[in-house]
């Protein structure tokens, strides 16, 4: 038991877990979050964060939180202090929750899904206006660990636009450090799965995300450079070459993706998703044909780590939905039912997202720091694990592995 659950520095009262987060699943994942965190004081505060998470009720405000473990003024400085103005870093705990949640719930895959956070003004780190001058928002990226039973985020990146960290005045009110450098979607998904790859030493498995409105082809080469396998979500237009002899007709110039699916509807076979528990279809069609991105004109910007070798273009479609319903390109070596399966995934994370994302507070903090935004995010993932993990089917695994 972690010194310090139900109690901040001597204040007792705290409530117990909430009745969809396990006592002793907190107390497991807590003492492999905080290891590295150097001070007692800030690993009991940072369990007692997480169970605010769990807790509270509406939003999860610092305020809220300090209120709940029993606390004024002086509890909620404390906790401020914490998440905002302290020294701990965020990366080894994620490295952490990665790790612990993996051993519990092992991933069939890495999602990776955007997120947006409304916001009421322009002050907080990020926030751009989007619509109408009136409706500000600020996005990120996360990589959820995932299977047909479970999802959870592990890692975290926030999307800065060029016109964002050009502003020196919001720039240096958010501390954000001077490493930090523009990045378009494509990019910044990219880079949340390096960052978990490099630190999280965990076992490989093909990262998912859509790329409908990214360049494929450098979020491809970018993830085949580093050793990811990938399944990524296309648009129909993408120009692709086909390569396989099923489709010999085709042989040649360039085609939209999804005039090649079309062509290959006779290769179609029927999946079904494993387990009653990862919603969405029930199942569908899918069918799959090997391609390679077409060459870029001479004197073309060429992406990072592209590799020009053949892919497999996979078409997915749900029971009544016209063919194809979605595309997909991958570089994973399975059949294409096997590649469907893991497309569900996707609606997997929505649906844990929707579900539980909220209730613990993902989107909930209100300062205007970078580290703040990382840390509390950080614990609400881990918040969110908590959640996930208490489940009966996680809890039978968790006793199975002690």
């Amino acid at each position: 038991m972690i010194a310090g659950i139900g109690a901040v520095d001597g204040i007792e009262g705290a409530a117990p877990v909430g009745r969809w987060a396990d006592e002793e699943v907190l107390n497991a994942l807590c003492a492999a979050l905080f290891a590295s965190l150097p001070r007692a004081d800030q690993r009991r505060r940072g369990a007692d964060y997480v169970r605010g998470l769990l807790h509270v009720p509406g939003r999860k405000s610092i305020r809220n939180i300090a209120s709940l473990l029993g606390g004024g003024a002086a509890v909620e400085q404390r906790l401020h202090h914490f998440v905002c103005g302290s020294t701990w870093r965020w990366d080894p705990v994620r490295v952490a929750l990665a790790r612990h949640a993996a051993r519990v719930a092992p991933p069939s895959a890495w999602v990776v899904r955007p997120m947006s956070i409304p916001k009421s003004g322009g002050g907080a780190v990020g926030v751009e206006r989007c619509g109408s001058p009136a409706f500000y928002t600020q996005r990120a990226m996360g990589v959820w660990l995932a299977s047909e039973t479970a999802a959870y985020p592990v890692n975290w990146r926030l999307l800065l636009s060029r016109a964002w960290l050009e502003d020196r005045v919001r720039r240096t009110q958010a501390s954000v450090p001077d490493s930090a450098r523009p990045e378009t979607p494509g990019t910044c998904a990219v880079e949340a799965c390096l960052g978990l790859a490099r630190a999280g030493r965990l076992p490989p498995r093909p990262v998912i995300m859509d790329a409908r409105r990214m360049d494929a082809l450098a979020v491809s080469g970018r993830l085949s450079a580093a050793g990811l396998p990938h399944l990524l979500r296309v648009d129909g237009a993408l120009p692709l070459a086909a390569a396989d002899p099923a489709l010999d007709a085709y042989h040649g110039t360039p085609l939209p993706a999804e005039h090649l699916m079309r062509a290959a509807a006779r290769m179609r076979r029927p999946f079904r998703r494993r387990g009653a528990g990862s919603g969405g279809p029930a199942g569908g069609l899918a069918a799959a044909v090997r391609v390679r991105f077409p060459e870029r004109p001479a004197g073309a910007r060429r992406a990072v780590g592209a590799r020009h070798g053949d892919l497999a273009l996979v078409g997915v479609a749900g029971p009544g939905q016209r063919w194809p319903g979605e595309l997909w390109l991958t570089d994973v070596p399975a059949p294409a039912p096997e590649l469907a399966r893991l497309t569900r995934l996707v609606q997997r994370v929505g649906r844990e997202f929707a579900e539980v994302g909220d209730r613990v507070g993902i989107r909930d903090f209100v300062g205007r720091s970078f580290t703040g935004w990382h840390r509390h995010i950080t614990l609400a993932s881990a918040a969110h694990a908590v959640t996930v993990l208490s489940r009966p089917t996680a809890a039978g695994e968790l006793a199975a592995a002690s």
